[in-house]
């Protein structure tokens, strides 16, 4: 948020200097502010979900739901070829 906030004076005075108006200038200075606070909640808020996530209904984190093919253990692939198993023979 640092990179942000440089940002947010930096424009302005390099439009300051390339002749823009101060009032041209702070616009465009309240315009970065307001996206960057909208950026900034909306990134904490995604940051917030991704932690209940991973905590999952019981609290404990790796606990969580599983997708909606979730399995567990090793026999749990489907499909492919098998090793040995039932080929026809002569």
């Amino acid at each position: 948020m640092r990179w942000a906030a440089f940002s947010c004076v930096l424009v302005p005075v390099v439009l300051v200097g390339y002749g823009t108006s101060l009032a041209g200038a702070a616009g465009a200075a309240l315009g970065l502010a307001a996206v960057t606070g909208v950026c900034r909640l909306l990134l904490r808020q995604s940051e917030r979900g991704a932690v209940r996530l991973s905590e999952g209904p019981g609290g404990a984190p790796g606990e969580g739901r599983r997708g909606r093919h979730g399995r567990t253990g090793a026999g749990a692939h489907r499909g492919g070829r098998h090793a040995g198993g039932s080929t026809p023979g002569d």
